[in-house]
């Protein structure tokens, strides 16, 4: 119970009330106080000198003074000694409220330091002296023009059955014109980014036209990180807007105030329209939702403009809005993949090959339905199509020129690396390609080049025409001639080996050196 303090008129009818002959209790329910504060103020009477049996007659100003005196604490200030006590933190009590700290843990807090009160006291100091818990006063802000802004926010619905049988939240993406108070809601399961981007075009649809401005909450399709003057948006969102040419001004971290025309739309539209209603599924719930929308939340009149919001809509704000874009958005993928050693990044479980030499770096990729671009500070520097995922897209080009044709199993760029170092160089490589398996005799023709940089083009060729001419098609051969030096000799053929269990070559051929 909190504290009441005993006017002097109650004073002087308790007083009254006993010197009449009446009990304490009696006393007590006649003036509406408590049976312990009559029996207080009754024996200092007495001790003052009142005598029961001389009449009320005895109840001078003076005598109640002294009663009164006798039973209350001396107040030079008009305060009691507890409230003197909190007066002397007042400062650490305000620098605690400063620091969002509750009552409760600064009575606990109060508590250690000595200061011992109970907490209703230091509720009581802290609001009459310190101003805690009472409300700013605000003001109504005006209305924009018309078309300007539409406010944005989720909000949810209730349950809805899904066509596998689960009971499933169904949230609310509400729209409300900040002019005319016309609202549009798109129920969905979910707040991904293709949740919102789906709600917005259905919302344009729905006002045959664009808003200038729409101000959001800080939901994360939209904003990646909050910020009262600098937010910064999330980069698919950014470049949906830019598409349809509206700007995003997101409220702050939880100020309502910053969208007060969407904020009560959220529990009439769950109320309503979807509270006691039976869905099929959700498809149904968004066609009935866009009739709600048109025929009763916007044919009512509304409390504060006193107008039905599609009437004012039809007349005033939809001229003003921008056209009604044309053709879908293909909401695209911003992501920072690393360049892995291969020369390659991975982007939605794919390869993309990256030209230069930019191993180890963070590069800036953006994905839609068709195209990869990737981007390194700031600059394009490769356009790949999209491939699905386990898929690899390699350009050549992006690769080293002494690895290309390797990697990519480039046969032809291969062959043409053995003509440049001879005729009979190339036409050896091509015999060694000309197998139902090219690419598994790459690394023989790869061999015979590097025969070329350790013994010369002309030995190599040389040797190549004369296996040729003995049709003699082994690589192991041309090595052995130029590391023996028998390329100045004549090439003969023997016969076949007799089969064997172990087989150390597939060649039928051998070289003979003349005796």
């Amino acid at each position: 119970m909190s504290y009441r303090e005993v006017s002097v008129i109650e004073i002087r009818e308790m007083l009254r009330l006993w010197l009449q002959g009446r009990g304490l209790r009696e006393v007590a329910r006649l003036s509406g106080t408590d049976r312990k504060t009559v029996r207080r103020y009754v024996e200092r009477a007495q001790s003052c000198g009142v005598d029961r049996d001389e009449g009320v007659e005895q109840l001078t100003d003076e005598l109640v003074a002294a009663v009164i005196a006798g039973v209350r604490r001396s107040r030079p200030n008009g305060k009691s000694d507890v409230w003197e006590s909190l007066a002397g933190q007042s400062e650490q009590i305000k620098a605690w409220l400063d620091q969002g700290l509750t009552l409760t843990k600064i009575h606990i807090l109060l508590a250690r330091r000595g200061v011992m009160v109970s907490y209703r006291t230091l509720n009581r100091y802290a609001t009459t002296e310190l101003g805690f818990g009472k409300r700013r006063a605000t003001v109504r802000v005006a209305d924009c023009e018309p078309g300007a802004e539409v406010q944005v926010d989720f909000g949810r619905l209730g349950l809805l059955t899904d066509v596998e049988g689960r009971r499933r939240v169904v949230k609310g993406l509400i729209f409300t014109a900040v002019y005319s108070r016309h609202m549009f809601v798109f129920p969905t399961y979910r707040e991904t980014l293709n949740d919102v981007v789906a709600g917005f075009e259905a919302a344009w649809v729905f006002f045959d036209g664009v808003f200038a401005v729409a101000i959001p909450d800080n939901m994360k399709a939209i904003v990646d990180r909050a910020n009262a003057t600098e937010p910064r948006l999330n980069d698919s969102f950014r470049e949906y807007a830019e598409s349809r040419g509206f700007v995003v001004d997101p409220a702050r971290i939880r100020r309502p105030q910053d969208k007060p025309r969407v904020e009560r739309c959220v529990p009439y539209a769950r109320s309503n329209f979807f509270a006691g209603e039976q869905f099929r599924d959700l498809e149904d719930c968004r066609e009935r939702a866009q009739r709600w929308c048109a025929e009763t939340a916007g044919m009512r009149i509304h409390g504060t403009t006193r107008l039905r919001p599609a009437e004012v809509f039809a007349t005033d704000e939809h001229p003003k809005l921008k056209p009604l874009p044309e053709g879908a958005f293909d909401i695209p993928i911003w992501v920072n993949p690393k360049v892995a050693p291969d020369r390659h990044v991975q982007i939605s479980q794919a390869l993309y090959s990256i030209p230069g030499d930019l191993v180890g770096q963070r590069l800036t990729a953006r994905i839609d339905s068709q195209t990869v671009k990737l981007y390194f500070r700031g600059e394009l520097i490769k356009v790949h199509p999209r491939v699905g995922a386990g898929r690899r897209q390699t350009d050549p080009a992006d690769l080293p020129s002494e690895l290309s044709a390797y990697a990519m199993r480039d046969l032809n760029t291969l062959q043409r690396k053995a003509f440049d170092h001879g005729t009979h160089v190339g036409a050896y490589a091509a015999a060694v390609l000309e197998h139902p398996l090219p690419w598994t005799k790459m690394r023989q023709v790869y061999r015979l080049l590097g025969l070329v940089r350790r013994h010369g083009a002309d030995a190599v060729d040389d040797a190549c025409r004369r296996a040729l001419d003995a049709e003699v098609v082994d690589v192991g051969v041309i090595d052995r001639m130029l590391t023996r030096g028998t390329t100045g000799q004549q090439l003969t053929l023997l016969p076949p080996p007799a089969p064997s269990r172990f087989v150390r070559s597939t060649t039928d051929f051998a070289v003979r050196r003349p005796s």
